[in-house]
């Protein structure tokens, strides 16, 4: 993976992904874009090494959304027709749906702003923490526009209500509304805080079977997909692959044993806490 304007580091089996481009407060260029597949890729490619995505950004700012540069020049540069930039925008959504589908637990770690498509961002992760101080928006239609690709994600996590009111009217929400509202899980007082939430979420990640956490993830996602009795055989399907499977073998072991089975982590979590 050669990502730009993204920089990736891998840490006992967590990969942290930090927009970089500060400059624009983290905007969402087409550079962006395409190292967020090549993430997307990457996590795909080395399923079973990993646990979890940490995903922030560079400079105290966790994403400005679009990048307002490019709009311009798409609407002033000329040649560009309907169906261009209609391929350009759907190529967003599925950056969202692939980083919805990841196979391992996505935290999106917020300060700052979350503006726009920063909010889809905030949407798909399995836990968003965010500090008390950070602004969140959905400003596509200040710019006459529709918030076009997020809408789903962000309609799914908070409701339609919630969704039509922050979209028909840019309201800004700090930490603690957004959290009102279910856009985040949890809210900090400050950056150390920030990082102090993602350890101690990664301490309960890291208690799970990772290949558990991959099925699971997948479960609730068809869940939106299929007829309720197709998603019961279905489920049942995985369940069974998973009761034969390795995993679940060592886990019940560790449980009848009063061990911590082989993927946790010694902490005093996984020790104590055993609900």
């Amino acid at each position: 993976m050669n990502p730009t304007d993204l920089l990736v580091e891998t840490r006992d089996g967590v990969l942290y992904a930090t927009l970089n481009r500060p400059e624009s407060r983290n905007a969402l260029s087409e550079t962006v874009l395409t190292s967020l597949q090549q993430l997307c890729q990457h996590v795909h490619t080395h399923q079973g090494e990993l646990r979890a995505l940490v995903l922030r950004g560079a400079g105290g700012v966790f994403c400005a959304g679009g990048d307002i540069k490019g709009f311009s020049a798409v609407l002033h540069g000329g040649g560009v027709d309907a169906d261009a930039i209609a391929a350009a925008n759907r190529g967003y959504g599925r950056l969202l749906d692939s980083l919805d589908r990841l196979p391992v637990a996505v935290i999106a770690a917020i300060e700052g702003a979350a503006m726009g498509g920063g909010v889809g961002l905030a949407a798909i992760a399995d836990v968003a923490i965010t500090t008390a101080d950070a602004t969140f928006s959905l400003t596509e239609t200040t710019l006459g526009l529709p918030p076009a690709q997020i809408a789903p994600f962000v309609t799914a996590r908070i409701g339609r209500h919630e969704a039509r009111r922050l979209m028909l009217t840019a309201a800004r929400l700090d930490g603690w509304q957004a959290a009102g509202v279910g856009l985040v899980d949890e809210t900090v007082a400050d950056a150390a805080g920030l990082d102090e939430a993602i350890e101690r979420t990664l301490s309960r990640i890291r208690r799970c079977a990772p290949g558990a956490n991959a099925m699971t993830k997948a479960l609730v996602n068809a869940s939106g997909e299929m007829p309720l009795a197709e998603l019961l055989d279905h489920s049942a399907e995985r369940f069974a692959e998973a009761m034969l499977g390795p995993e679940a073998k060592e886990g019940v072991a560790a449980f009848l044993s009063k061990r911590k089975p082989a993927w946790a982590p010694g902490t005093a979590e996984n020790q104590t806490d055993r609900s």
